[in-house]
């Protein structure tokens, strides 16, 4: 046997055991065996570095160093997904499907949610090509090389696969490894870790990818999202999965009606204990990928899943204090500090309490044993008192700012109490500046939340127009700043220049305008200077924008100090115009709005919605009286095709589309 050949048929062979063992749990040789096919397949490689492969599973022990890991857009955006609590959140789900599709008959695929890290994993050729964090959903971590450590993971697959695709999975750490990692730790006297789901998270972060290879995770994998995939429904996908050699868990199960899911939901409330590892709820997905299509999505979510979480861990413990913070709103936010209790796999030492009106309607005071639960498993929070300390009186809500001492204000109808000293109040100031520097906004990279603190309270900055001015030498004399960390600081400063005009508007912190709010303000006024000149009215006529959200930015553009800033922000070069994208390629569709709905066989759905918006039109998620068109493809939506007959909509065929396009 040649060289090359020989060296194939190890990696083949242990790619192979490396599936028996990490994935069907089923090993067909000892582990003395495959080490001793694995230190063949090191040497040959060794001696013939002309043969070296990225994916061949001698790769898997590491030993890459990734000082800075890159930041990657997604090509397929990974959406969070909206979630339920009851039977009833779940009957209104599909309520809300029916009137979408019409009265179809929905079949569902039940998988239990896994608490990991979320990951994104692109094949090309059947060879992982490139793994990235969730990140914003938008855009993560390249972490590649720690996530072919993971043995579970496929370098190559087997069987007929698309040439190219995404496959998204979660990173779990197993109770029993996370249980093993621990008592190492507690036996050389260093404190151990707090949660699988943490520890699993920080594990791809690590610079050295051979230290990833000596920690038990574990990869399970549930969506591929591509073109031209070989199944029509998510239960098929996850089979596909299996047979490419993917970690698919076999408790997913397709349920034939909303019945069979809340079955499904019921069992494993209460089977969920004996797995080997953390699961907080059930992922229910409409099943079949042509609903799924006609569902699409919200902002933030996919209208075809939702996940039902099962009711929190509850424990109790002591209320010692209540403490006040301020956030960059000027919003107060009460905090109990508790005594430390462990509570679903974390120490808990601060619970939120929301609002003055929480605090009355318990009736919660310090010295109180308080049941404590985590809400949707993420953020602690105290739910009753289940027995009273020895406070007579109730507890009395802060009256003044706890940093600058203003008088608080409570509007009408607001639940929250605000610091009105927005130009003084420190919290509110490093709060500004910290929001303006995040990766959603700005993305100052060498500039953190501790450092806009430090530079504030060395009186630097005082608004985020400060940073603009901000010279290295100033900044070498704060604690922990070296010449290269200065100079990484005022690099990113400098580099945010050139941020696109709508994660600027974004970054400026006007109250209630979020991510898509900044998005769709940028796109219909264009430029900064529009928008500080409209009316209440106008902004009002904006798609999606209400009076909360149009008076708030009258109110941020009417105070003197904001359009100081903004000034300022402007003559340092900040883009505070939309720079209209390059792929437009006409406006022959401009001021028309188009639905899409059904399967097209010129076309993906993306690319019609994306040669619509090439030429200057408009993609609507609904039929509305606004919609000029409606492209109607095979197996249209029934409920779509009643809704465009009564507002009479005219419908056309992709080819109508095309000789649109062509004039």
């Amino acid at each position: 046997m040649d060289i090359p050949t020989k060296i194939q048929s190890l990696r083949d062979e242990l790619n192979q055991h490396n599936h028996n063992y990490y994935v069907l749990d089923k090993p067909t040789i000892s582990d003395f065996e495959f080490d001793h096919l694995l230190k063949q397949l090191q040497e040959l490689e060794a001696q013939h570095p002309e043969f070296f492969d990225e994916n061949s599973p001698s790769q898997r022990v590491g030993g890459s160093i990734t000082k800075n890991f890159n930041t990657v857009v997604h090509e397929h955006r990974m959406y969070s997904l909206d979630n339920s609590y009851s039977t009833e959140d779940l009957m209104g789900w599909e309520n809300r499907i029916q009137k979408i599709l019409g009265n179809v008959t929905l079949e569902y695929t039940c998988e239990l949610k896994y608490d990991g890290a979320s990951i994104s994993i692109t094949y090309e050729n059947g060879k992982l090509k490139r793994a990235v964090t969730r990140g914003d959903g938008f855009q993560g971590d390249e972490v590649t090389n720690n996530i072919k450590t993971i043995r579970s993971i496929p370098l190559q697959l087997k069987g007929n696969y698309p040439p190219k695709f995404d496959i998204r999975g979660e990173i779990i750490l197993p109770f029993a490894g996370f249980e093993k990692m621990n008592q190492e730790l507690i036996e050389i006297g260093e404190t151990p870790y707090s949660n699988p789901r943490n520890t699993a998270s920080g594990s791809l972060k690590l610079q050295d990818s051979a230290e990833v290879a000596k920690r038990p995770l574990d990869c399970l994998l549930y969506f591929i999202v591509g073109n031209n995939l070989p199944f029509k429904t998510q239960y098929e996908g996850l089979e596909t999965a299996r047979k490419w050699g993917f970690k698919v868990p076999s408790q997913a199960k397709l349920a034939k009606n909303m019945q069979e899911v809340l079955d499904y939901i019921s069992y494993w409330d209460v089977h969920r204990h004996n797995l080997p590892y953390e699961t907080d709820g059930v992922v229910i997905k409409v099943n079949s990928l042509q609903h799924q299509d006609e569902l699409g999505y919200t902002a933030k979510s996919p209208r075809w899943a939702i996940a039902y979480k099962f009711k929190s861990e509850q424990v109790s413990t002591r209320l010692n204090s209540i403490s006040y913070q301020v956030g960059r709103t000027g919003a107060i936010t009460p905090v109990a500090n508790l005594e430390p209790v462990q509570l679903a796999g974390t120490i808990v030492k601060r619970a939120s309490l929301h609002n003055a009106d929480q605090i009355e309607k318990l009736d919660i005071r310090v010295g109180d044993i308080v049941f404590v639960e985590k809400g949707g498993e993420i953020i602690p929070k105290i739910i009753a008192v289940s027995q009273r300390g020895n406070e007579a009186e109730p507890t009395k809500y802060i009256t003044h700012c706890p940093e600058c001492q203003t008088e608080l204000e409570r509007k009408e109808g607001e639940a929250n109490h605000y610091c009105p000293n927005f130009y003084g109040c420190p919290p509110q100031i490093i709060g500004r500046i910290q929001h303006y520097i995040t990766r959603k906004a700005m993305d100052i990279e060498g500039l953190g939340g501790e450092t806009v603190a430090l530079l504030y309270q060395n009186g630097l900055v005082k608004n985020y127009a400060d940073l603009y001015d901000l010279k290295i030498e100033q900044i070498l004399p704060l604690e922990r700043m070296a010449q290269k960390s200065a100079e990484n600081l005022i690099n990113g400063i400098e580099k945010s220049k050139e941020v696109p005009f709508e994660r600027v508007l974004y970054a400026l912190g006007i109250r209630y305008v979020g991510e898509t709010v900044a998005k769709k303000l940028a796109k219909h006024y264009k430029n900064i200077d529009a928008i500080a000149n409209a009316s209440l009215m106008d902004l009002i006529l904006v798609d999606e924008i209400g009076e909360k959200i149009a008076q708030s930015v009258i109110e941020f553009f009417e105070n003197p100090q904001n359009r100081i800033a903004v000034e300022r922000l402007k003559n340092v070069g900040v883009q505070f115009e939309l720079k209209e994208s390059n792929s437009q390629v006409s406006n022959k569709l401009e001021g028309k709005t188009f639905v899409v709905s059904g399967v097209f066989e010129q076309f993906s759905r993306d690319d019609l919605k994306k040669a619509i918006e090439d030429n200057g039109g408009k993609v609507g998620s609904s039929i509305s009286a606004k919609t000029n068109y409606v492209i109607a493809g095979e197996n249209m939506g029934p409920a779509k095709l009643e809704k465009a007959n009564q507002l009479g909509i005219k419908l056309i065929s992709e080819n109508d589309f095309i000789l649109l396009l062509n004039g």
